[in-house]
């Protein structure tokens, strides 16, 4: 019999394509999932997987077992899905994935707020910039910044949030607007509207910083190195900023509540996903 969690592993493993992205989507490290991925090729007497000094590629059995082993990982997910739905208490442990702003700055300071109102509910808050798959059940709730279009996921707006301008009050006070500076998100984040608007504020004056992380920019804008477009749940409860008057309208993002359609009914997931709302209200 093949054991589900070294088929698991492998499957991991196809879908990232690497050990690393694969251990990181698990939760384990490297050698697990190596591990794992040679106890499948030793219990199927097939080899699975070329090594090579830097990546892994499947053979073509690995490609033809992986196309099979999908099918059965997703009747997996949905037969834990339906067990979980059924479930009628509001107790066990729900998992939400959210963008690491969102979830340090609007959810995790209200979490009493919730263990009061449903002490059986045990809480996993995974901050992440990632899009967790709630097929796979990597999260049981997830907040989104955009409406998703994968097929068996249900999506709510909840909320949306605008950014400002931002810098270090003594920055604004000692720089002329000729001579400002600014931190921007790295090419990766182009596309947003977040970074378009700071783009077209800053026209030909330079940009100094570019970081995907969002705190990274707010503790640089916090030290004077230039200014930052940051949500405004942000930067307005921040004595070490300061706002700064802008001509252009502001950006703002939407903010997406998205469950599986299987476990929409499932008491405590719609009291987390109620506790999200308010949270972000």
């Amino acid at each position: 019999m093949i054991d589900w969690s070294d088929l698991h592993h492998f499957l991991a493993l196809a879908r990232e394509g690497s050990l690393s992205a694969a251990a990181r989507g698990l939760g384990v490290d490297h050698v697990t999932v190596a591990r794992r991925v040679a106890a499948l090729e030793a219990s199927i007497s097939l080899k699975l997987v070329d090594r090579r000094p830097r990546s892994y590629a499947l053979t073509e059995d690995g490609q033809r077992i992986a196309a099979i082993g999908a099918q059965m990982e997703e009747t997996a997910f949905a037969v834990e899905r339906a067990a979980r739905a059924a479930k009628p208490e509001l107790d066990g442990e729900i998992s939400i994935s959210a963008p690491p702003s969102l979830a340090n700055i609007l959810i995790a300071p209200k979490l009493m707020q919730l263990r009061r109102r449903y002490p059986g509910i045990l809480i996993k808050l995974i901050g992440e910039k990632r899009t967790a798959s709630l097929s796979r059940r990597e999260a049981d709730l997830a907040l989104r910044l955009s409406r998703p279009t994968q097929p068996g996921l249900i999506a709510r707006k909840i909320g949306h949030f605008e950014f400002g301008l931002y810098g270090a009050p003594s920055y604004l006070k000692e720089t002329p607007p000729y001579a400002f500076a600014f931190i921007a998100y790295d090419a990766s984040m182009d596309d947003t509207p977040q970074q378009q608007w700071l783009t077209e504020i800053a026209g030909t004056r330079q940009i100094v910083l570019r970081t995907n992380d969002l705190e990274n920019q707010a503790a640089a804008t916090r030290a004077g190195v230039g200014l930052a477009a940051l949500p405004r749940f942000l930067g307005d409860t921040d004595r070490r900023l300061e706002r700064c008057d802008t001509d252009r309208k502001p950006v703002s993002r939407e903010v997406w509540l998205i469950v599986h359609n299987d476990l929409r009914r499932a008491p405590a997931v719609r009291a987390v996903a109620g506790f999200l709302e308010d949270c972000l209200r």
